[in-house]
């Protein structure tokens, strides 16, 4: 019998009860370790950059995706895509708890010959379902995906993660128009609004606000929420799973920190790509360790 690792909850009692809460915030604590520990692997990586999403993983994979241990190409799986394609040394310990990745492989991390980089290759990784990193396609990929679903009768949603600074992108409102247009309604799209993008902070580059009215403008669903609150974060999701009335697309924005969990990284933007000292992972790595978020 096949371990499922994730749950499909009903319409009924959808708020994550305090046991599940406390779960996945050890997921999300999970996550931000391994992401130290990779890019010491690696001498260089996205560490804040992924501490700003690591709830949004932890809901994702380990409660509201529909996912099954040991076979990532099973048919009726929730799939999911990274615009931030550069978050996913965050997801690749995900992808071996469920057995898709093995730990040696892991261990690997960048190293010559190894399939897991900086950014995901779907042609390498098994659990990947598409090779991001070009900014701006990875809600083109997720609305075709979507669509190819409903043409083969298929049951499962489809998760995208956005970053802010990739609402810049036209090609993100391409998408947009024809997921409305098309009526996805499994098409969940999540942008993670932590303010900042490699050159800076987002709307100084180039304004993004009111970005929930731009959305609706296009014709989605559309939620805003604290992107690090398990228990709001972890309720919507699953409200947005289980509603199979809904005729939109959704877009949720977390509103989110980035570096969030290690105090200077919070108030470092530089920390979008860097590398940690030994003094200063260790210090990182109490933080998480010991601070409840």
């Amino acid at each position: 019998m096949t371990t499922i690792l994730s749950t499909k909850p009903g319409l009924a009692d959808l708020r994550p009860t305090p046991d599940e809460i406390s779960r996945l915030r050890d997921k999300a604590r999970f996550v931000r370790l391994e992401t130290i520990r990779l890019i010491e692997i690696a001498k260089v990586g996205h560490y804040s950059s992924v501490f700003s999403c690591a709830e949004i993983f932890a809901a994702l994979y380990y409660d509201v995706m529909s996912l099954r241990a040991n076979e990532p190409r099973w048919p009726d799986r929730d799939r999911f895509l990274m615009g931030k394609g550069h978050a996913a040394v965050g997801l690749y310990p995900i992808l071996a708890e469920y057995g898709y990745i093995d730990k040696e492989t892991l261990d690997g991390y960048t190293r010559l010959g190894n399939p897991l980089g900086d950014h995901p290759d779907m042609r390498k990784v098994a659990g990947i379902d598409f090779s991001s990193g070009s900014i701006g396609h990875a809600l083109s990929a997720g609305a075709g995906i979507a669509f190819g679903g409903r043409i083969a009768k298929r049951d499962f949603h489809t998760f995208v993660m956005l970053g802010d600074g990739e609402m810049q992108e036209g090609q993100v409102w391409e998408a947009a128009m024809f997921a409305a247009h098309y009526q996805l309604n499994r098409l969940v799209a999540l942008v993670d609004r932590n303010g900042f993008q490699l050159d800076g902070r987002v709307d100084d580059v180039i304004g993004v606000e009111g970005l929930a009215d731009k959305w609706r403008a296009f014709g989605w669903e559309v939620h805003e929420v604290d992107g690090h609150n398990l228990a709001e974060l972890t309720g919507l999701l699953r409200h947005i799973k289980a509603d199979t009335a809904r005729t939109r697309p959704v877009c949720v924005i977390a509103q989110t920190l980035k570096g969030k969990g290690v105090s200077y990284m919070e108030t470092e933007p530089g920390w979008h790509l860097g590398y940690l000292a030994p003094a200063d992972a260790a210090l990182a790595v109490q933080e998480i360790m010991t601070k409840e978020i």
